[in-house]
């Protein structure tokens, strides 16, 4: 049966219920399971921006400066669109111990944000009322999550609950004192003050890296570990210690003007040695492993959210090297910054561009939907596929 033209219902009202329904169905089913540690984003792009702002890539680190801008609160609209539309899901993630240290990533990447809106624009006003909103962000992950996590009665073993996105605890809280230090600690009033609450804050950070860091260690050697558990976060074993490594750095640099932390001073470059030094002693093994992972057991390398937890280490690892360098007046420690930074921006690159690739794939697809609905629907059936029934929409 075909019907003449006087009979067929309005085109653009038919299209659109092809057009429309299934791509917001798409988003919705999308934002439903984002990952909480999709921060990670705005982390690794912000610590490459000041790796490349530090090293003399100014023109790079604009760039990415600007990348950085948009997509922090790009990933707000998302959380909130998320917690709004789900909020049972992100309850759940709350409770997951896989996906909840995941929400430390919003706290590090304000951080992050509030360092590279001082040293690449100059916005210091800015950078002080991020440092605030850190703060609390610091405190709502830290006793929400960990809170949550002890009092839950369904926890998984050691060996299914532990993995290296545990030590984003360990970054958000080393994120308030580098941004602290980054504004020369004026942000209490009491200068020395708030360098005592800063040098807590590396502490703390330092301590709470050492307590995950065991557990981590500890599942390595004394449970089967397959490819499967290798999974990017595991590159914060590394990042965690080098960002302690910057905190220690800029501290030691802050407070040698302070009559009352200024004592303190050795045993900060002491403490933030040994950071580097731990922190360069996991890049050989994380190398080994990852060649292992793909090489050996022949895991295929595809885009994942969570490999921006492997671009932020890196360039987090430039960073504290030259910071380390300008501390301890060793010059010599600059190579490994630049090459740091080539490794990191390389990294960077890969990762958006898997991103991109995804994102364009996804337009593709739904593009070439678009045709084959609408044909189908103009086609010699379209009496049976817009019907009374199903009111111009199709079943």
């Amino acid at each position: 049966m075909t019907l003449d033209r006087s009979q067929r219902p309005a085109r653009p009202d038919a299209a659109s219920a092809y057009r429309e329904v299934p791509v917001l169905d798409h988003l919705k089913a999308r934002l439903a399971i984002m990952h909480p540690a999709y921060f990670a984003l705005a982390m690794a792009t912000g610590i490459v921006a000041i790796s490349c702002h530090l090293l003399g890539l100014r023109e790079l680190a604009i760039v990415l400066s600007w990348i950085n801008v948009v997509a922090y609160p790009a990933l707000w609209v998302l959380f909130i669109a998320r917690a709004s539309m789900f909020p049972g899901r992100v309850l759940a993630d709350l409770r997951d111990h896989g996906r909840a240290p995941g929400y430390f990533t919003v706290v590090a990447a304000t951080g992050v944000l509030g360092s590279q809106a001082v040293l690449l624009h100059g916005e210091v006003a800015l950078a002080k009322a991020l440092w605030w909103v850190c703060v609390v962000l610091w405190a709502a992950c830290t006793y929400t999550v960990f809170a949550l996590l002890t009092v839950g009665d369904d926890k998984p073993t050691l060996a299914e609950g532990i993995n290296g996105g545990w030590l984003v605890a360990a970054v958000a809280t080393q994120a308030v004192c580098v941004l602290g230090c980054t504004v020369n600690g004026d942000i209490l009033g009491d200068r020395d003050a708030a360098l005592f609450v800063l040098l807590c804050f590396w502490l703390g950070g330092g301590m709470l890296y050492l307590w995950i860091i065991g557990l981590i260690f500890y599942r390595y050697m004394f449970f089967r570990f397959s490819p499967n558990d290798l999974m990017p976060p595991y590159w914060i074993n590394m990042g965690a210690v080098a960002i302690s490594t910057l905190a220690g750095a800029l501290i030691a640099t802050t407070t040698a003007s302070s009559p009352l932390l200024a004592p303190l001073r050795p045993f900060v470059l002491g403490l933030t040695v040994m950071f580097w030094a731990t922190a360069t002693w996991w890049i050989p093994m994380l190398l080994v492993l990852g060649i292992w992972r793909h090489r050996v057991r022949g895991v295929r390398l595809s885009y994942d959210p969570l490999y921006w937890g492997l671009v932020f280490p890196l360039g987090m690892y430039s960073v504290c090297s030259f910071r380390l360098a300008e501390s301890l007046g060793a010059s010599f420690l600059l190579w490994i910054a630049r090459a740091f930074v080539i490794a990191a921006a390389a990294a960077w690159l890969l990762t958006f561009l898997g991103l991109g690739r995804r994102m364009l794939y996804a337009v593709v697809l739904w593009a070439r939907r678009r045709p084959a609905r609408r044909h189908a629907e103009w086609s010699g059936n379209t009496a049976t596929m817009v019907s009374p029934e199903t009111g111009g929409v199709p079943p």
